[in-house]
Formats: structure tokens, C-alpha cells, sequence
């Protein structure tokens, strides 16, 4: 039996996994949760955005012509569209400028990282098609076997594999050895600084002249 639901695309936040990994989650209202748990890969059905008429760079992704040699006007032309003589016409379904977006989309392989049971939220890891409070087709494939959770609000551990761990460890100790490197270096350049001055020899004082009495003291 296949588990589907329809349901209101909302906003799409930034959230981290256990692992430490920073993804964008978008989360969708549905009508019903039942069938659906954390880990689940998804295929998400919805209308994407209207684009309105749109050349041939922005709807199909051409290079466009040539910027130099000349060519002042032919930086997003779609170039020649036909043949010869033979067959002296278009085929069609030829890549051309016209009406883009607003269309049929499913997007498969989204996989299910939360669900909310008290506002009946689904957070969906990725970006999902259409407009906020768009409408969506939420159908469960099949089941994500290195599915790694969200990190819950206020969790601040990260779980690490042994290997992960090792390795975060060689670094930190790496990073303490060079600082106290850089902390010796500091201290016998002082020490030198003080050894060059202790050296120095003081000039010897100026003896000042003595100043003859005035007559009035006379």
C-alpha cells in the first residue's frame, strides 16, 4: 500500500544533524502523519514557480555567442534553430525561448528528517517546488539506511565515530603543541631583548656648566 499524503509547502530554515552538518529543511503541513517516520525517502510532487517568457540562456541553460570579435548583439541568441534544404524545416520540440516554469515537478529522493506531530509538520531535508502555501504531493518511497537525525534544540554534543574522534583529538593537540612553540619563541625573544640592553653600556652624564653669580647676589 502506498503512503501518501497532500499537504502546504512552508519556509525553508537551516538546521544541523548530530553529526554536525548544516542543511536546509523545508517543512510541509500535511493532513495526515500515519505511515510516515524519520528516515523515510520521499518523492514530493508540486507546481514550480512561473517565469514567465524567458530566453534561452535562462530556460535551457545556453552559452550564448561570442562576446568579442564583433559580435555586439549575439551574447544570449540562441543561434541557427534550422537545417538545409532537406528536410527545410524546424523539428519539433527544438530548445527554443518561450514560457518557462510553472510546471508538473516531482523531485524523488528527499529524505525525511522530523516530524511534528502536535502541528503535523514534516521536515523535509532540500528545497521542495512551488511557492510558500503551495500545494504538494507527499508520497513515501522507501527507507534511507545511513540516515543520520536532527540535532534536537539545545543539544550541543555531536556524535562522532571513533575514527572522527581520533582525529579531532591528533588536531587539538597539534594546535596546543604550536601554541606553546609560539609561547617559548615569545619568551626567549624577551629574554634576549633584555640580555641586548643589559649590555649597552650607559652613556656617561654630561657634567653641566656651573653658572657664574649675578652682581646682584654680589
Amino acid at each position: 500500500m502506498t503512503v501518501k499524503t497532500t499537504g502546504l509547502k512552508l519556509k525553508t530554515v537551516q538546521k544541523f544533524t548530530q553529526d554536525g552538518h548544516r542543511i536546509p529543511v523545508t517543512a510541509v503541513r500535511v493532513e495526515s502523519l500515519a505511515g510516515f517516520k524519520p528516515g523515510d525517502l520521499l518523492k514530493v510532487t508540486g507546481w514550480s514557480k512561473g517565469k514567465g517568457f524567458t530566453g534561452v540562456v535562462k530556460r535551457w541553460g545556453f552559452a550564448g555567442g561570442p562576446k568579442t570579435h564583433g559580435q555586439s548583439d549575439r551574447q544570449r541568441a540562441p543561434g541557427s534553430i534550422g537545417q538545409t534544404t532537406t528536410p527545410g524545416r524546424v523539428f519539433k520540440g527544438k530548445k527554443m525561448a518561450g514560457r518557462s516554469g510553472g510546471a508538473k515537478v516531482t523531485i524523488s529522493g528527499l529524505v525525511l528528517m522530523e516530524i511534528e506531530e502536535k502541528e503535523k509538520l514534516l521536515l523535509i531535508k532540500g528545497l521542495l517546488p512551488g511557492n510558500i502555501n503551495g500545494q504538494l504531493i507527499v508520497k513515501k518511497d522507501k527507507e534511507f539506511k545511513k540516515f543520520v537525525p536532527l540535532m534536537k534544540v539545545g543539544e550541543k554534543e555531536i556524535k562522532e565515530t571513533e575514527e572522527e574522534r581520533q582525529e579531532r583529538l591528533r588536531k587539538e593537540k597539534e594546535a596546543e603543541e604550536k601554541m606553546k612553540e609560539a609561547e617559548v619563541a615569545k619568551e626567549e625573544k624577551e629574554e634576549s631583548a633584555v640580555e641586548m640592553k643589559k649590555e649597552i653600556k650607559p652613556e656617561e652624564a654630561k657634567e653641566e656648566p656651573q653658572k657664574e653669580p649675578s652682581n646682584a647676589e654680589s
